[in-house]
């Protein structure tokens, strides 16, 4: 853990005035994420934020038997311990690292007081939560509406906008998970995208070889969140990989 001179990736704090910035990310420490590193559990104390500066954590819905779906995924867009921010010291759902993170991490009484202090932190902050609100809608939407295949392209979409590689570690168990499927299910789905070059899996990593292709199978689900994302921060730089004329 260190105090951070690292690039700037996340957009919230992107999207705040330099100076404003520089305070804050005085009060924050970098800190590395580990997959499958859980964060924040269901109901658990939330004594931290987190700017997510690369890779992926999911927000993970246990429930009573033992079955769980992702909700929500968090990349650069967002922070971790949102509502905490507001007052609300507690968890809603398990927070888990997908694609191994950095973060800039900020004790939640600091945040606070920050958000108290700057107009343009609140005005942030406000805009983010829009987008989680269309985020999960969407989300809603896209598990009762669409294929397993359409729903695993666009995840592995997400998950390559957020790390700066072709390549990132990912299991078919913590997969099919995400996704509420049976690793079955989720084996054959990842299997036809291999046989057709879109990816490659190998030893728990998946390599990104068509993404044109992907974004082709993916549900409209992902171009949503891409607008959604670009709605609120403005047009960032392109998904890893993406072409110019990527939609």
């Amino acid at each position: 853990m260190r105090r951070t001179k690292e690039k700037i990736s996340n957009r919230i704090l992107l999207a705040l005035p330099r100076e404003v910035r520089n305070e804050v990310l005085r009060q924050c420490d970098h800190v590395e994420l580990p997959s499958g590193r859980m964060i924040y559990a269901g109901g658990g104390a939330v004594e931290h934020a987190y700017f997510i500066n690369g890779g992926l954590v999911s927000l993970v819905k246990v429930m009573e038997d033992g079955r769980s779906v992702e909700i929500a995924a968090v990349g650069t867009e967002g922070l971790l311990g949102l509502f905490a921010a507001y007052g609300f010291g507690h968890a809603l759902v398990d927070h888990i690292v997908q694609v191994p993170a950095t973060a800039l991490r900020i004790s939640r009484s600091k945040l606070q007081n920050a958000i108290s202090k700057h107009a343009a932190l609140r005005r942030a902050m406000t805009h983010y939560l829009l987008l989680v609100a269309e985020q999960l809608a969407q989300v809603s939407a896209c598990h009762r509406l669409h294929s397993l295949e359409q729903r695993c392209c666009q995840w592995l979409l997400i998950a390559h906008d957020n790390v700066s590689s072709n390549q990132f570690q990912l299991t078919h168990e913590f997969l099919a998970s995400l996704l509420g499927a049976q690793r079955t299910s989720v084996t054959a789905t990842t299997s036809r995208l291999q046989k057709r070059g879109q990816i490659s899996y190998s030893h728990g990593r998946i390599s990104i070889l068509d993404r044109a292709a992907l974004e082709a199978t993916a549900c409209e689900c992902y171009r949503a969140r891409r607008n959604q994302i670009e709605l609120v921060f403005g047009a960032g730089k392109p998904p890893f990989g993406a072409s110019k004329t990527s939609a």
